[in-house]
C-alpha cells in the first residue's frame, strides 16, 4: 500500500469523523467538558502534517509521522518559551498541568481594555488559592491566531504588567485564555506579561475552546502535555471535571 501524505497545501485526502465525539458528557455523576480544539491538518493555518504509512506489509500496522509547530491548536506554553535559562516542558513537575481551576469573565472593561489588577481583584479577590490555574474571558470574543488577530474587528481585552503581577502575586501555577482575551497584541503588553508569570514557571494555556459548556466557574482541570526534553510548548489535550468537592469555591 502506498504512503498517504496530509498536506495542510495540497493533495490532503480528508479523513473525518461523520460525526465528531461530544465535548460534554458525564462520568459517575461528574460533568466532563473537553476543552480542546480538534485539529484538522487540511484546515488549520499552523503547520500541522502528517504521514501514514503501513509498516507491516499483509498484516497492517499502520503508523503516522507528525510534523506539527509545538504551538497548535490548544497547547500550553512553557517558561523555556520566553527564556532560555527557564524551564522546558519536561523539566516541569505532572502536577503543574492540573488541578484547580477558576474560569471568569471580565465583563465591566470597554471593548479592547486592559485587564487591571483591580478588575482581577474586583472578580477574584478572595478567591485565589495557590498552585490555581486561572482562566480568563470577556463578552469580546474573536477566533485567536488568524490573519484577522489585531485588526479593527478585534475588540478583545488584553493582559499587561499589572495583571501579571497580580497573578504571580497570589501564587497562580498557569494562565489560561478565552477567546475574550489576547495576549499578542502590542510588545509593551506581551512581554511583561510573559516575563513575570513565567519568571516564576508560570504557564499558559491557549486556544480553549468550549468554555461556555461549563455549568461552574470552579472545576477540576487537567491539560498535560508531552515530557519532550527541550520543548518550550506542547498541544494538549485539556478538559474539566466539574462536581469534585476538593475542587470548588
Amino acid at each position: 500500500m502506498a504512503d498517504i501524505v496530509y498536506d495542510w497545501v495540497a493533495g490532503y485526502p480528508a479523513k473525518r469523523p461523520e460525526q465528531l465525539p461530544a465535548k460534554e458528557f458525564t462520568v459517575g455523576g461528574l460533568h466532563i467538558v473537553d476543552l480542546t480544539k480538534t485539529l484538522d491538518p487540511g484546515t488549520e493555518s499552523r503547520r500541522c502534517r502528517l504521514w501514514r504509512y503501513n509498516t507491516g506489509g499483509s498484516i497492517p500496522d499502520f503508523h503516522t509521522i507528525m510534523d506539527i509547530t509545538s504551538h497548535l491548536g490548544t497547547h500550553c506554553e512553557c517558561p523555556y518559551h520566553h527564556d532560555e535559562a527557564w524551564p522546558s516542558v519536561a523539566e516541569l513537575p505532572l502536577s503543574q498541568f492540573m488541578g484547580r481551576c477558576l474560569y471568569e469573565t471580565i465583563d465591566e472593561l470597554p471593548e479592547n481594555g486592559e485587564i487591571t489588577a483591580q478588575s482581577l481583584e474586583r472578580h477574584l479577590g478572595g478567591k485565589v488559592k495557590p498552585g490555581d490555574t486561572i482562566i480568563l474571558d470577556s463578552p469580546y470574543k474573536f477566533p485567536p491566531f488568524t490573519p484577522a488577530t489585531n485588526s479593527p474587528d478585534d475588540h478583545r481585552l488584553h493582559v499587561g504588567a499589572a495583571s501579571g503581577q497580580w497573578l504571580a502575586d497570589h501564587g497562580v501555577q498557569s494562565v489560561g485564555f478565552g477567546d475574550g482575551v489576547t495576549i499578542e497584541d502590542y510588545e509593551r503588553n506581551v512581554k511583561p506579561f510573559h516575563d513575570i508569570l513565567m519568571a516564576k514557571n508560570c504557564t499558559f494555556l491557549e486556544v480553549l475552546q468550549n468554555l461556555d459548556l461549563l455549568k461552574t466557574k470552579c472545576f477540576f482541570i487537567s491539560y498535560a502535555p508531552l515530557p519532550i526534553v527541550g520543548l518550550d510548548s506542547c498541544p494538549v489535550r485539556a478538559y474539566a471535571i466539574e462536581g469534585l468537592s476538593e475542587f470548588s469555591v
